[in-house]
């Protein structure tokens, strides 16, 4: 006889609903949120700004995990990659999952409320798009773009509480970064594409079809060229276009793992797509200090 399988802590069970052994998910959020702070406040944002938004972007990923799982448990179940998470496993309710996730985004908003009124009024759109978000899947034949609404909030909201309004720069930075949710999320529904036609479920990855590798690099070159114009006039030196090289000799290596298609590739892709994010992080902030 094989010994019982022991029971898990409730602790336990609620890092992995939030995914956090799984860092990469909230690394894509904090990087373009970080370099739109140090941009807005053109240099080091203080260390209460860097505090509110470096937890807050966790909290509400944290949160976001919760409610995308309730949300997708009947699919879920279908996917070998998700079939034994927290919810669609049955060690945690949906009742449970919700109430952590709620009691994280207070958290998340008990931060907003140290910064200003016009933050604060920003960030109720934001949690609008992140609960919105799991339910595009059904409706929406690229749900990646409403992702990459909910993942650039943080952009505005980074401007508005270093004092500022929000200018035209701010929304070419939510434009670019709109494309790189695009990108590394269409590289994710590559792993899946299978499972989700075989249940139904929609995503850029079957939407694109034939036509997703290229699709791919084209996002990836527009997050590239948009934010390299719109930074151009910041006068950031040699340190920030250093830091697009990076990210774009990245991007090169992204067509390697993808363009056969296989899921392997596509997870390993989609997983490093944090380091796109912090090369472009690292030339703001090291352009800002050289300046």
């Amino acid at each position: 006889m094989h010994p019982p399988t022991p029971r898990r802590s409730r602790l336990s069970l609620y890092l992995d609903l939030i995914r956090w052994n799984r860092p990469a998910g909230w690394l894509l959020l904090l990087w373009p949120t970080l370099a739109a702070l140090w941009i807005a406040a053109e240099g080091f944002p203080g260390w209460h700004l860097l505090a509110v938004f470096t937890l807050g972007t966790v909290l509400m990923r944290s949160a976001g995990c919760c409610v995308n799982d309730v949300a997708d448990r009947d699919f879920d179940r279908h996917v070998k990659r998700t079939a034994q998470r927290p919810v669609t496993s049955g060690a945690v309710s949906p009742r449970e999952a919700l109430a952590v996730g709620a009691v994280l985004a207070l958290a998340a908003f008990a931060l907003v409320l140290t910064t200003n009124a016009a933050t604060i009024a920003w960030s109720v759109p934001a949690l609008a798009v992140t609960l919105a978000y799991p339910f595009a899947k059904r409706f929406v034949s690229m749900p990646q773009a409403v992702l990459g609404v909910a993942f650039s909030m943080g952009i505005p909201m980074a401007f508005t509480a270093v004092g500022r309004d929000v200018p035209w720069l701010a929304l070419w930075l939510v434009l670019g970064n709109l494309f790189w949710v695009l990108a590394y999320d269409t590289e994710y529904a590559m792993v899946d594409r299978d499972d989700d036609l075989r249940i139904g479920m929609k995503t850029s990855a079957i939407t694109l079809g034939r036509w997703d590798v290229p699709a791919v690099m084209g996002f990836y070159l527009l997050l590239l060229a948009i934010w390299g114009v719109a930074l151009a006039p910041l006068g950031l030196g040699v340190a920030w276009y250093l830091g697009l090289g990076v990210a774009l000799a990245q991007v090169g290596w992204h067509w390697t793992l993808i363009r056969g298609r296989t899921r392997e590739g596509c997870f390993v892709a989609f997983r490093a797509n944090h380091w796109v994010g912090f090369a472009l992080f690292a030339g703001v902030v090291l352009g800002f200090a050289l300046r």
